[in-house]
């Protein structure tokens, strides 16, 4: 990372994580929790509560759809993964017997969805980041993601089964075209030489296969074939099933979960946030595929959370990959 790029990072990371006040921090980092009314069988209510999510406080666009504050020289910006959880926030409180204010909030969104898909260098159709973001190699907009695909199409499943209307079937299956394609070709998915099927949170080179991120994209990918039926789109949810169940181990330290697989000396552990919010996937992908390996790992790790010394030594271990790595 240049000077100039290390220093807007630092400069963002300081307004949102010390100076306080309203960022992107205030949409993200609610409580993790599984959805109880969520049924595996059928499209009702989202398989995560996102409660708090449906109640964030703004920024909006003039049209009522977040924005986050990213502070710094990024500013106030759409991002697709916080819009669709947004919007199924205000689906579970819809369905929850909300008044018709969370409807409306759902299907803005959906159509905002509809409208805001386009065309990447291979002519797949992607829901863009429109701005640069640090990570190991910067993510130059516009960018896109797995997990925004499956989070989005989350969203237009269910604004289907709500209304009837084919526009948004049609959008999701547009969505969805890019989980066909492996990321050298413009799509989301990279298959390892195991034969692994992996979907990729950030499309970078070497992939890092974001544990939080394959999971959530995941749960699109089941609610494609919930709306579908189609046996293509079951067999790809099938192996992304198999991958985790086959690597989940290597996200597994022995006292903490860890973030993705890094590619660098130091590992990237989890974040306190990061590592409840695995637990609350674990669980899901259990509920979702009644494997009980996903159980016991939810288990286990959550066993890790109450000795005091692992998430201290979480902590630094986080801290010190950020000063060598960002």
């Amino acid at each position: 990372m240049s000077l100039r790029k290390r220093f807007n990072y630092l400069r963002r990371i300081y307004a949102s994580y010390v100076a306080g006040g309203n960022s992107q921090l205030s949409f993200w980092h609610e409580n993790p929790a599984v959805n109880a009314n969520a049924s595996p069988l059928m499209l009702g209510e989202y398989y995560m509560t996102f409660l708090e999510k449906a109640d964030y406080g703004g920024p909006f666009d003039p049209r009522g759809i977040p924005l986050l504050d990213y502070r710094g020289v990024l500013g106030r910006q759409y991002n697709p993964i916080a819009i669709a959880q947004y919007a199924l926030g205000n689906y579970n409180r819809h369905l929850r017997g909300g008044n018709s204010e969370h409807q409306r909030k759902f299907l803005a969104v959906a159509d905002w969805l509809v409208e805001s898909l386009e065309r990447n260098s291979r002519g797949l159709q992607m829901w863009m980041h429109h701005f640069d973001w640090e990570y190991r190699d910067t993510l130059v907009a516009p960018w896109y993601s797995a997990l925004a695909q499956g989070q989005g199409i989350s969203v237009l499943a269910r604004a289907y089964a709500e209304t009837g209307d084919r526009k948004y079937r049609d959008a999701a299956d547009a969505a969805f075209e890019c989980f066909y394609h492996d990321v050298a070709d413009g799509g989301v998915t990279f298959t390892d030489k195991s034969g692994d099927l992996w979907y990729e949170e950030y499309v970078v080179d070497p992939p890092t296969h974001i544990l939080n991120g394959f999971m959530w994209a995941s749960w699109g990918v089941y609610d494609h074939f919930l709306v579908t039926g189609r046996a293509d789109v079951r067999d790809i949810f099938d192996r992304g099933v198999k991958t985790l169940l086959r690597n989940l181990h290597t996200f597994d330290t022995g006292f903490w979960s860890l973030y993705e697989h890094s590619g660098t000396m130091l590992p990237m552990i989890a974040s306190n946030f990061y590592h409840r919010l695995h637990i609350v996937q674990l669980r899901i992908m259990a509920l979702l595929t009644g494997e009980e390996q996903f159980r016991e790992l939810a288990d286990r790790w959550e066993g890790y959370r109450h000795k005091p010394w692992n998430s201290k030594r979480a902590l630094a271990m986080k801290a010190v990959f950020k000063v060598c790595y960002y």
